[in-house]
């Protein structure tokens, strides 16, 4: 259906309100950050010189390079697991029959409902019995398995609109199913592979309430475990808090940058066989 003239600037005028609405806090942010701390009292105002030395200070007294480091980690090792283990359960569950897969997938989907609030505390129990608290293992863990859930549907919902002929022929040929999977069905998947591995990293990337429970040592830390304590340092130093959280944000905004193609048509386009 085609849009009238009206109709198309309607939505115009709409988009470009949302937009300002959350360009004016990040402007805000991104402003308090290049003010000098002797001008800044949190309000809103334009610098009268731009000082960069606040990301400099902020980096070396907020031992962010530790915490940056750690966050990478357990980010990576989370996305990587994630995907490698949701590729194998997606495909089970989109592409072959055995007893209870409905069961087995509707049982998988509760953890989309359950909240972190709601198992943290037996989880730090468990994981402590373990031996695994203040440990990256207490955070790459639980993370895998809380967005297993949502990669596991994610990659089925993907792999059900694959066509079933080239399956059946790839069998036919004599090729297992590990391999239809990793030489036929996840190549032209790999847009909404990638859309998917970018929400789990903005996900794991974020994350603050595992890390805040589960890790006591000032080295294992993440990124936004690290700017909470910092904020807490320097409550009314808002040049350096500011500067702090871009520098914790910037990751995760470069790389939807870098990927925001992929992102998109992963989004939109789904799997291409072509």
């Amino acid at each position: 259906m085609k849009l009238t003239r009206r109709e198309v600037i309607l939505n115009q005028v709409i988009l470009v309100f949302f937009a300002i609405f959350a360009i004016i806090p990040l402007a805000g942010v991104l402003m308090s950050s290049v003010t000098p701390s002797s001008e800044n009292s949190g309000g809103f105002s334009l610098p009268s010189r731009i000082e960069l030395g606040n990301y400099a200070q902020a980096w070396t007294r907020g031992h962010f390079a530790t915490y940056m480091l750690s966050s990478v980690l357990v980010t990576a090792c989370v996305v990587v697991a994630t995907v490698i283990l949701s590729a194998f359960a997606g495909f089970a569950f989109a592409r072959m029959e055995f007893l209870g897969s409905n069961l087995l997938f509707y049982i998988l989907l509760l953890g989309l409902t359950l909240p972190a609030e709601a198992f943290i505390i037996p989880l730090y129990f468990n994981l402590r019995t373990l031996g695994l608290t203040d440990t990256y293992w207490a955070l790459i863990l639980p993370q895998t398995a809380q967005s297993l859930a949502f990669a596991t549907f994610w990659m089925r919902n993907q792999f059900r609109t694959f066509p079933g002929e080239i399956i059946e022929a790839a069998r036919m040929d004599g090729a297992r199913n590990i391999r239809v999977l990793w030489q036929i069905v996840v190549p032209p998947s790999f847009a909404p592979i990638m859309t998917m591995a970018v929400l789990i990293t903005m996900w794991t990337w974020n994350e603050f309430l595992l890390p805040l429970v589960m890790i006591v040592s000032n080295g294992l830390r993440t990124a936004p475990l690290g700017l909470a304590f910092f904020q807490g340092q320097h409550v009314t130093d808002y040049s350096l808090l500011s500067a702090a959280g871009v520098i914790v944000a910037l990751p995760i905004a470069i790389l939807y940058f870098v990927l925001q193609k992929r992102f998109i048509s992963g989004m939109v386009g789904g799997i291409s066989t072509r």
